[in-house]
């Protein structure tokens, strides 16, 4: 054999032993493939999984036309008592989310929002991000928040909203071991994008459902302009406005009530 018919015969050696390589590899993915559709469509791997993440309540199972209206007040203070007016306009409450720093600056638009019957709450005591900070500072960040809402208000808060809406479950399982309930939204008005009072309105209009939960900002540009038509709207369709904590289930997380995988707050069956 010369050294030509020597070469042929190594290079298809080399080819069929390429492919079968690569038919191991190609096996190898289809199986590999295989069972991680088995582990990720498997109820006992889903229902584990889902225990394990800690969410706070978006909005709440209702079989009714109810809602909740929220607004986050951590800097500017220019239309507060604007909202106060046009909510009490139409005898709506509403829950505050307030940051302490801000009842530093205005306890006075506090002590008004409390008079007017809304639900003030704890939205931290700086607005900062929780996710960096360990459980004993965000245990003590809620803490000095409330305490000076409870200052103002003589209520302490039993709800609280992240700041910049930021948690995960070490967030979550430090805030209800205060025995605080954490609030998310599901309808978000991204009125803070300074969109025009028509496009908060469609906005909001267009996503809100039965046990909603609406995020407002109380300085935000076009808010006060929107705010009455998406009330008079909403009234139309049949909704009935309540404080958050009315709106949510009593009772404990997991005993009581549990939160879906949405952030849907419904009874335990």
């Amino acid at each position: 054999m010369d050294w030509k018919e020597r070469l042929t015969k190594w290079l298809k050696g080399t080819k069929i032993l390429y492919l079968r390589r690569r038919l191991v590899v190609a096996g190898a993915c289809l199986l590999a493939a295989a069972l991680m559709l088995t582990v990720v469509n498997s109820p006992a791997v889903v229902g584990a999984a889902a225990t394990t993440r800690q969410l706070p309540i978006y909005c709440v199972q209702k079989d009714y036309k109810v809602l909740s209206i929220s607004f986050d007040a951590a800097w500017g203070n220019e239309d507060t008592q604007a909202l106060i007016d046009i909510l009490g306009k139409y005898n709506v409450k509403a829950t505050f989310f307030v940051v302490g720093e801000w009842v530093d600056k205005y306890p006075e638009s506090v002590k008004a929002l409390h008079d007017a019957g809304h639900e003030v709450m704890g939205h931290s005591n700086d607005h900062a991000h929780f996710n960096s900070l360990t459980t004993k500072q965000i245990i003590d960040d809620v803490n000095a928040c409330n305490d000076k809402i409870e200052g103002v208000t003589g209520v302490r808060p039993a709800l609280f909203r992240c700041p910049y809406g930021e948690y995960d479950d070490h967030v979550i399982t430090a805030v209800r071991s205060l025995g605080i309930e954490p609030i998310q939204w599901d309808v978000d008005s991204l009125d803070w994008k300074d969109l025009s009072a028509a496009d908060i309105t469609k906005r909001v209009t267009g996503k809100v459902q039965p046990g909603s939960i609406v995020l407002f900002h109380n300085a935000a540009l076009h808010t006060p302009e929107a705010l009455p038509g998406i009330i008079e709207t909403l009234l139309r369709e049949g909704y009935t406005f309540v404080p958050i904590s009315e709106l949510i289930l009593p009772g404990k997380c997991g005993q009581d009530y549990r939160i879906d995988h949405t952030g849907r707050q419904c009874p335990c069956q």
